[in-house]
């Protein structure tokens, strides 16, 4: 499968993925919702600010990926600081994802720059969602 990953501008996250300074990607909530347990290795992430520019701009292979269990805060907490040094997350994003019940832990590798494409995101029926899933790449391009 492929997927476009949604980064946070403000972050930079995007920067630190092209620079291989963040090599994970995170998502949660408090129930089992999109990417949980639709991840797999060797999936493709395309990457997009999510700053309404609108432009997919890097894409990285899925190496690996781990879906916690059903998790108390303390152990959301833990979870992520354990793999702190991969995510990289500003203590913003820490506080956004910390404490969350189920966490997917997405790991990536071979990460490329490539030329940006806009997409079309009316063919997706989770448009507010900032991780969506495609079967091939010219169906969504613009």
């Amino acid at each position: 499968m492929n997927h476009v990953v949604y980064l946070d501008a403000k972050a930079n996250e995007m920067e630190r993925i092209l620079t291989n300074k963040k090599t994970m990607i995170i998502r949660g909530a408090t129930g089992r919702k999109i990417p949980y347990g639709l991840v797999n290795n060797g999936d493709i992430l395309y990457f997009i600010n999510n700053n309404a520019e609108g432009m997919i701009k890097a894409k990285a292979e899925v190496f690996n990926v781990i879906n916690s269990e059903r998790m108390d805060k303390e152990t959301s907490i833990s979870l992520i600081k354990k793999f702190q040094v991969t995510l990289q997350l500003t203590e913003k994003q820490f506080q956004k994802w910390a404490g969350k019940r189920y966490i997917v832990l997405v790991e990536i590798k071979n990460v490329k720059e490539i030329k940006p494409f806009h997409f079309n995101r009316d063919d997706f029926k989770n448009k507010m969602d900032d991780w969506l899933i495609f079967e091939k790449i010219n169906n969504i391009k613009k």
